[in-house]
Formats: C-alpha cells, sequence, structure tokens
C-alpha cells in the first residue's frame, strides 16, 4: 500500500474553505491551491497586489485573510 505524499494531502482549510468565516485565516499551501499556482508565482501576485499580503501572527507565520482571498476570487 502506497503512503499519501504531502503533494496529495489536502488541507482541512481547502476541505473547508467554504464554511470558514471571513475572520479566518489559512496559510500558504490553501492559498496557493486556490488560486492553483506555485508559491513562488504566489509571492509575484502579492508583489504585483493581484492579491492581499500575508498577515504576520507571529514572528515565524504568516497567513492570508479568508475575507481577503474570497473578495479576489
Amino acid at each position: 500500500m502506497a503512503r499519501p505524499t504531502s503533494a496529495s494531502i489536502v488541507p482541512d482549510a481547502l476541505k473547508h474553505f467554504n464554511s470558514l468565516p471571513d475572520s479566518a485565516h489559512v496559510r500558504q499551501p490553501v492559498v496557493e491551491a486556490l488560486f492553483g499556482c506555485s508559491g513562488s508565482t504566489l509571492w509575484r501576485m502579492v508583489k504585483r497586489r493581484d492579491l492581499p499580503a500575508p498577515r504576520k501572527l507571529s514572528e515565524r507565520i504568516s497567513a492570508w485573510n479568508v475575507g481577503e482571498l474570497r473578495r479576489k476570487l
């Protein structure tokens, strides 16, 4: 039996994105999956202001606001 790879595992935040409140935050893999792009493309989109910038939640954690992402979708 083959073990699932990290690329084949769908984050719970992505599975339940429609039920998340606008005030929730999601991490980079969820945003990449929502917009169908790589991490490099995601950051280029942020730099061009095609996507909102993530918020710094702590020293080592950044996340995107769900409400802002919904408006871009």
